[in-house]
């Protein structure tokens, strides 16, 4: 008997008739033999109606308190989720954070999760109740509720499915939500992306982190380090999604997988610093303490002074350009500018790293197309381009077809990269 963490987003539990749906999703799952835990996401936009809420009453929330207003959205999934099944002759039981030991840091907004203690998750399940456990959020050492941030509810379901072991005994964790899986690219964008089969944890989390948002990375990170498949389903429609799993032999006969667009993007340059030890340090240090990500680091060095350029969310920039000018302040040296109005292209692919001729493919395509590229940067696999924000989703598009991405897993390397 397999054990499966089905997971609801917001869109899928958005109301009762929703609600209702998951409940009939859940219970087949139970029909089947499955062993099922479930976790919740607030309906809709209970989040966004509850920070707006907030705003009104406080010019400047306290963390705390809009923390602990936040995790009301999924309380109220869970419990009625709880109702729906027990409706349909199931039984089940509504838990939070507490109940369920997701342990947290202090750092509310952001809390990063540090343990699970599933002890009792394990005994409902083993008693034949489903648990319905609340998403987003945790419980710090001192008692206090956080949540998670940005994809929190995915990385509680992943979390929670490595703490049971589902891989173990065949299971997995399927996230449901509004989209069948994951395409080779946003097909809102390119109409005419495929959805892929299998995608593997390290092509999702460049993915992921280059803008592809069906997923967010902490939650593969989970999946990868504690080897849970994660499949990701449409939550009206019966048909497998796609599966994000470890890479098998066959991932590297395709050199690019997929393609993902960054839109809004800004620059800092930071010009004129101290050439001296820690200043480096001093910089970013002071950014992490905002707890903004920084991308596309570049350095260049003159005989007396340094210049630092980093990309970063456009709408980050006010907070990293106050981190930033307090640092200079203290070195008593350097100018910050801050440059608005790129996008990020990237493409992605395990197979990368066995098959040459990837970023020459990609640079001529932008090139012909009179697109110029601001910054380049590389991983293993990946390889990204900064471009203007105006000719973003039409690089993107460029980039699909010059690897031939609308073929899915059907398509060969010599489309890819041989003659095109």
């Amino acid at each position: 008997m397999s054990t499966l963490v089905m997971k609801f987003g917001g869109t899928s539990v958005c109301d009762a008739q929703r609600i209702r749906q998951a409940a009939t999703r859940i219970a087949e799952a139970k029909s089947n033999g499955h062993r099922v835990a479930v976790v919740v996401s607030a309906m809709g936009d209970a989040t966004d109606n509850l920070i707006d809420l907030a705003n009104k009453v406080s010019r400047q929330p306290v963390r705390r308190e809009l923390d602990a207003l936040m995790s009301t959205g999924e309380a109220v999934t869970a419990a009625l989720t709880a109702m729906a099944l027990e409706d349909q002759g199931l039984r089940a039981c509504s838990m939070n954070a507490a109940q369920c030991g997701m342990r947290t840091d202090n750092g509310f907004g952001r809390a990063r999760i540090e343990g699970i203690d599933a002890d009792a998750i394990h005994r409902l399940i083993s008693a034949d109740i489903t648990p319905v456990i609340t998403g987003f959020q945790g419980i710090s050492a001192a008692g206090d509720i956080t949540t998670l941030g940005r994809g929190g509810s995915d990385t509680t379901a992943v979390a929670i499915a490595a703490a049971l072991g589902v891989e173990r005994d065949g299971g997995c964790c399927e996230i449901y939500t509004d989209v069948d899986g994951v395409h080779t690219a946003d097909p809102r964008l390119v109409p005419n992306a495929p959805k892929l089969g299998t995608i593997t944890y390290e092509e999702m989390l460049e993915l992921a982190a280059m803008g592809a948002g069906v997923l967010h990375a902490r939650a593969v990170v989970f999946g990868q380090r504690y080897g849970v498949p994660i499949h990701v389903r449409h939550s009206q429609r019966p048909e497998p999604g796609t599966m994000i799993q470890r890479e098998t032999p066959h991932m590297e006969s395709i050199a690019i997988i997929g393609c993902a667009l960054k839109p809004d993007l800004g620059r800092v340059h930071l010009q004129g610093l101290p050439r001296t030890a820690g200043v480096q340090g001093a910089v970013f240090t002071a950014i992490a303490a905002t707890g903004v990500l920084v991308d596309d680091i570049i350095q260049t060095e003159g005989a007396a002074s340094v210049d630092l350029a980093f990309t970063v969310e456009h709408g980050d920039l006010p907070e990293v350009k106050v981190a930033v000018s307090a640092v200079l302040q203290q070195l008593g040296a350097g100018r910050i500018d801050l440059e608005v109005g790129l996008a990020k292209v990237s493409a992605v692919g395990t197979g990368m790293r066995s098959h040459a001729g990837v970023a020459s493919r990609m640079f001529k395509v932008l090139g012909d197309a009179g697109i110029p590229i601001r910054n380049i940067t590389t991983s293993e696999i990946r390889i990204s381009c900064l471009v203007p924000k105006e000719h973003g989703e039409h690089a993107l598009r460029l980039v699909h077809e010059a690897f031939g991405l609308e073929l899915g897993e059907r398509v060969s390397l010599q489309r890819q990269l041989g003659a095109h």
